[in-house]
């Protein structure tokens, strides 16, 4: 079967950035994940396109893709290569399929016939990760700030520490599977009878259960906080940037891990000003007399007030450099530039004296300066 492409799967050009490669990808999980979507392709698509995702945010991965297509992809595992995808979703391993029993395994059991692996009994499962958005003014985003975010996340129980029991004493060994998690079971398939082993469904796998369940988290091992977390938003940080913050999510199952967080950071516009990476760019319109003529307009600045001098004869669309005058650098020292581009405005309407002026002017056009009589 033909795969699909993989630009194509996230909805972007070849051209595309990793930000956007990013924010594409994590857009459609959100949609797809089957945990929210209950299509019948949705786990499918979801798949797909976390595939895309890890083939494409990884520069190795995306060079050999876009050199070779899917083929770069297939076969590179334990090879030292450096395209050794761990691709994992739902129970299913792509990435490290090591023996019969292993591939067996996704579809009969952890154990198929008698080439059980014997692999270690761990409900402990890390926690998931939290993404949010903070949206931040425009100058907080060009010179930083440190801003504190509230959210929630589950934390593990203190009362239990994450096991689920009341007590250490109302922790019992499963009497379905006596305490190795797995239990063995007989099937009539097209092959014939088989032996698999499957984990115990009375203890999810832990080998154990609990005769009295925590008061303070039911039994669940976690309970949920509010957090208040002060983080600093970095000078000059682009708008779109995702920050990961490791710990900050939410706690693991039976005294898993934490998860991460990962907070988008959105920049509000300026109402005058827009920012090109390091540098500001604005706009000022000034009359025909001052362009003519020649003056001193102040412009408003990420810093302080600034002094244009527009030099006589200045024309429409000129674009003035103001040096060293833009943001901080995001990563490096120094600061972006303040680029002005100037618009000339022609007046729509005169007053009989000004027409007279304009007048005489037209009449005098021709002559040239240093002339007399």
């Amino acid at each position: 079967m033909n795969k699909k492409d993989y630009y194509e799967l996230l909805g972007l050009k070849k051209e595309a950035t990793p930000i956007e490669i990013k924010k594409a990808y994590r857009k459609l999980a959100k949609e797809l994940h089957p945990d929210r979507n209950k299509a019948k392709d949705a786990e499918t698509k979801f798949k797909e396109v976390q595939e895309a995702y890890e083939t494409l945010s990884d520069d190795n991965k995306r060079k050999a893709y876009d050199q070779y297509g899917h083929a770069a992809t297939q076969g590179f595992n334990n090879n030292n290569s450096g395209y050794a995808s761990n691709y994992s979703t739902n129970g299913f391993d792509f990435g490290d399929l090591g023996g019969i029993d292993d591939i067996f395994s996704q579809f009969f059991g952890e154990g198929f016939g008698g080439f059980n692996n014997q692999r270690p009994n761990s409900s402990a499962t890390r926690g998931a990760d939290i993404e949010a958005t903070l949206r931040v003014d425009f100058t907080e985003a060009v010179f930083g700030k440190y801003k504190t975010i509230s959210y929630q996340r589950k934390i593990t129980c203190d009362n239990c520490n994450g096991t689920g029991a009341q007590t250490p004493k109302d922790i019992k060994t499963c009497p379905e599977c006596k305490g190795s998690g797995r239990v063995v079971r007989i099937q009539s398939t097209f092959l014939g009878t088989i032996q698999t082993t499957a984990v115990c469904p009375t203890c999810q796998g832990t080998g154990k259960t609990i005769a009295t369940k925590c008061r303070k988290c039911k039994g669940e091992g976690r309970v949920v906080q509010d957090e208040n977390f002060k983080i600093k938003i970095p000078p000059g940080i682009p708008d779109g940037v995702t920050l990961k913050f490791r710990d900050r999510g939410n706690a693991g199952k039976t005294g898993g891990g934490y998860g991460d967080l990962y907070l988008t950071i959105e920049v509000n516009p300026h109402s005058s000003l827009e920012r090109r990476g390091d540098d500001i760019y604005s706009h000022i319109n000034i009359d025909v007399a001052s362009a003519v003529l020649g003056s001193e307009i102040a412009i408003e600045s990420v810093r302080d007030p600034i002094t244009l001098k527009i030099p006589s004869g200045t024309q429409s669309g000129k674009i003035f450099r103001l040096a060293g005058k833009g943001g901080p650098k995001f990563k490096g020292q120094g600061n972006g530039d303040h680029y002005i581009q100037v618009t000339v405005q022609i007046p729509e309407k005169l007053t009989r004296q000004q027409r007279e002026v304009w007048e005489k002017l037209a009449e005098i056009k021709d002559q040239k300066p240093g002339l007399f009589g």
